[in-house]
């Protein structure tokens, strides 16, 4: 299903840029691309960790990506191929232009991929209607206008139509008519891999087969002269348009019905959530210090002090103690970096 996939939903936006005059010195996707320019990164590395800036989509717990840039026109590939020898019986002269794609103006995308939730702390769904889909993304534009207003309004008034947007319900409503579908997943936290929507190939080609096989032979009877079946006295020529039509219309159904089975989103996976993802971040650090730390302990000691790890860092709390969203590592920043 587009959008939906292991109970997240993948963002695509593609938000047109002013191309009127400013009024200033630069244009409107100039100022864009300086106010993105503006946006801290995340805490990536140990230097922009001790820079302390975090990015602005850092401040919710449901961002697992995020990515804005300009997109100033799409990429011309070259010419359209063709074979040479079909190319040349047309006609085909290789030196004319084809048309070229064009973007009508400059487009800001936003990118994100985010926990299908329309609550903090709800599970991660396995299918939503496309209804409920929109209410995630309503609800997740409304997180962000929250969170990161003023970096929103740095870099959407740049936009078209968003002169008009000034609380969360309307960004909501603007993001939305950005919106378009996304086919392709972002990440994949799995541990386990979930059954797949495999397809029962051997039953479906059986049923489009069966009745493919019966309306050759009958017309094969015809054409040689057999007006009736043997045995049965049914003519061949009605066998074969009832098989013909049975095949036709049983493998418009096969097609649908695998295109439906492809479309089907992968389960979420049991630790997919974005807390539960920084909770395994932020213990996997711990742990690994834990067990440099217990080297040659002895068993009494290691049974006491990983009952007070369990106790200190509760594994099964994803709230707290974590790591924070958009850093590195939970670990203090050592100070001579």
């Amino acid at each position: 299903m587009p959008d939906l996939d292991t109970g997240h939903i993948f963002l695509t936006t593609l938000a047109p840029i002013k191309t009127s005059n400013t009024g200033g010195s630069t244009s409107f996707e100039q100022q864009a691309r300086i106010a993105l320019a503006k946006l801290p990164t995340a805490l990536q590395s140990p230097a922009t960790q001790n820079i302390g800036i975090n990015s602005p989509f850092a401040r919710n717990t449901r961002n697992h990506l995020a990515r804005m840039f300009v997109l100033s026109d799409v990429i011309y590939n070259g010419r359209t191929g063709q074979n040479p020898v079909v190319g040349t019986i047309m006609g085909v002269n290789p030196t004319d232009l084809q048309k070229v794609d064009k973007l009508n103006a400059p487009y800001l995308v936003f990118c994100a991929e985010i926990d299908a939730i329309t609550e903090d702390g709800a599970p991660l769904p396995t299918d939503l209607s496309p209804d409920e889909q929109k209410q995630v993304r309503a609800a997740y534009a409304r997180k962000l206008w929250h969170t990161m207003e003023f970096e929103i309004q740095d870099v959407y008034s740049n936009c078209v139509g968003f002169e008009n947007v000034d609380d969360a319900d309307q960004f909501a409503a603007y993001l939305e008519r950005c919106h378009v579908e996304t086919t392709m997943p972002f990440h994949d936290y799995y541990l386990e891999l979930p059954p797949f929507h495999n397809l029962a190939v051997k039953p479906l080609l059986a049923a489009v087969l069966v009745p493919a096989v019966i309306a050759i032979l009958s017309l094969l009877m015809r054409v040689f002269g057999l007006l009736t079946l043997p045995w049965i006295g049914f003519s061949t020529l009605w066998t074969f348009v009832i098989a013909a039509t049975l095949t036709v219309g049983i493998s418009i159904w096969a097609i649908r019905f695998a295109i439906k089975n492809g479309e089907k989103p992968l389960a979420p996976g049991k630790y997919d959530d974005l807390p539960s993802v920084l909770k395994s971040l932020y213990l996997q650090q711990h742990f690994s210090d834990f067990v440099v730390k217990h080297q040659g302990t002895t068993a009494a000691k290691l049974h006491k002090d990983f009952g007070a790890f369990l106790k200190r860092h509760k594994p099964d709390d994803t709230t707290t103690p974590t790591q924070g969203p958009g850093i590195i590592s939970s670990r203090p920043v050592p100070k001579n970096i």
